[in-house]
């Protein structure tokens, strides 16, 4: 099984930046194609961006071209760059297999973007 722990999260201004990082253990993880997930409140959880595990990504259209996420196979860890952080951004981040989420969720991380 493998366990996910995301940090980086927190208060941002509009137009600010944040790296969310997910340290995963389990070798597993440098196989396996992962995905970023937010949920904002009082909705249900949503992909934000996908990279499988040869580097090759995707993002939702709403983070295009603002967000980037990239891995580090060797430290087993999962990055998202977050850019141009909007309003509609908030939301608790975490990270999980793609494209089904079938490790255990983590806690999460909160981030939250306003003035």
């Amino acid at each position: 099984q493998v366990h996910l722990v995301e940090s980086g999260g927190g208060l941002v201004q509009p137009g600010g930046s944040l790296r969310l990082s997910c340290a995963a253990s389990g070798s597993i993880f440098s196989r396996t194609a992962m995905g970023w997930y937010r949920q904002a409140p009082g909705k249900g959880r949503a992909l934000v961006a996908s990279i499988t595990s040869s580097g090759n990504t995707n993002y939702a259209d709403s983070v295009k071209g603002r967000f980037t996420i990239s891995r580090d196979n060797t430290k087993r860890i999962l990055y998202l760059q977050m850019n141009s952080l909007k309003p509609e951004d908030t939301a608790v981040y975490s990270c999980n297999a793609f494209p089904a989420a079938y490790f255990d969720w983590g806690q999460g991380t909160q981030v939250a973007v306003s003035s």
